[in-house]
């Protein structure tokens, strides 16, 4: 399972020059001008996992395989996206296509940064994206709505369910307010995912600040903080400059003392990566062995055939059992082996719910 994540914000607010830190590349041109990135550039990184290492070393494993993340830089929107102003209806279009937006907000001030509305204000800019994309949600759903009411006439049952959770979508929407907001009831859920409304995503809103107010905010961040409670939605606080100058260091021990000397303690694409994994209801699973050791990603709540699924269809059709050994048990026993003398390898079956931190080998047959 990937963790595929859509990097939105008004033009000139570091989002390039965040996508080019977090995945190391050059892809994404970051230039002082709007619309610098044409193409939506999509970026995968490794999520960062002490665990890892820690079971790899204990299963002598000779290759270490971590989860994937999966960033797509999408164009600076502007005001009127929503009716193809600047190069939106295109980008509207790619947002459909992610799990869940990480809206990064300009909160430095830079006179040599053009600003596309002439100030800083992270909170209208904020305001401005959503506005757009509950515009272009509004527009799909209205012409939804059309489609389901004709099939509906014509007693089609799917199609009468999917417009009850539409209509909800619409009120919502007609108030000014993102359909995340909608409260449905669990069967509706999968319905509205049919729906493929933009401002369903869950949203993590990015603070990009000056490296000197990297650890502690500043009263632009401090603003989003509290939008973002009055949202209940998630929130870091990051140095795009500080984190392009460590995505080119190659010593992990230089990128500590360099994080250290600016009084933080871990680097912004790690904040990014747990608040995404919280956001999206994630966890990591390993697999170990003397040929690698690896995670996955899978959703909290999903039991052992399901887990064993994200490796291969075939293990999750001829599931027999998981074998099991909690994180800390597999330290404490120095890997596989001590873990099972120590009595803590479990035997799971198909009604197993994984937890997070578990080390499993699967038993399948197909």
């Amino acid at each position: 399972m990937g963790f595929n994540c859509g990097i939105v914000g008004l033009p000139n607010v570091g989002k390039s020059t965040l996508f080019n830190a977090l995945t190391a590349t050059a892809n994404a041109q970051a230039a002082n001008f709007p619309f610098c990135t044409i193409e939506p550039n999509v970026g995968r990184v490794g999520v960062p996992d002490s665990r890892l290492k820690q079971i790899a070393q204990f299963a002598g494993s000779a290759s270490v395989i971590p989860a994937q993340l999966e960033f797509v830089d999408i164009a600076g929107l502007v005001k009127g996206a929503s009716k193809g102003e600047g190069l939106g209806n295109q980008f509207l279009a790619n947002i459909r296509e992610t799990d869940a937006i990480i809206h990064v907000l300009r909160c430095f001030e830079n006179g040599d940064i053009t600003h596309v509305e002439g100030s800083v204000d992270p909170i209208r800019d904020a305001e401005i994206i959503e506005t757009e994309l509950m515009l272009a949600d509004l527009e799909s759903i209205d012409k939804q709505i059309t489609n389901m009411e004709k099939k509906a006439r014509g007693n089609d049952k799917d199609a009468t369910a999917l417009l009850d959770v539409a209509k909800k979508v619409k009120a919502a929407l007609d108030e000014g307010q993102p359909v995340r907001t909608v409260n449905l009831h669990d069967d509706d859920k999968p319905l509205l995912k049919k729906l493929q409304m933009i401002t369903s995503k869950p949203v993590l809103y990015v603070c990009n600040v000056n490296e000197e107010d990297a650890a502690e905010g500043n009263e632009f961040s401090r603003n989003v903080a509290k939008m973002a409670q009055e949202q209940n939605a998630n929130y870091v606080v990051i140095s795009a400059a500080i984190e392009a100058e460590i995505s080119v260091m190659d010593s992990e021990d230089d990128k500590q003392e360099f994080l250290q000397s600016l009084g933080l303690n871990e680097a912004g694409l790690d904040k990014i990566i747990r608040s995404g994994f919280d956001l999206l209801n994630l966890q990591t699973y390993f697999t170990a062995g003397p040929k690698e050791a690896r995670a996955w990603t899978i959703h909290k709540g999903d039991k052992a055939p399901q887990a064993a699924g994200v490796i291969h269809t075939d293990f999750q059709r001829g599931f027999i059992k998981a074998e099991v050994i909690g994180f800390e048990d597999y330290v404490a026993g120095k890997g596989e082996q001590g873990a099972k003398e120590q009595g803590k390898m479990r035997q799971e079956g198909k009604e197993y719910v994984v937890r997070d931190g578990d080390v499993i080998l699967f038993r399948f047959n197909v």
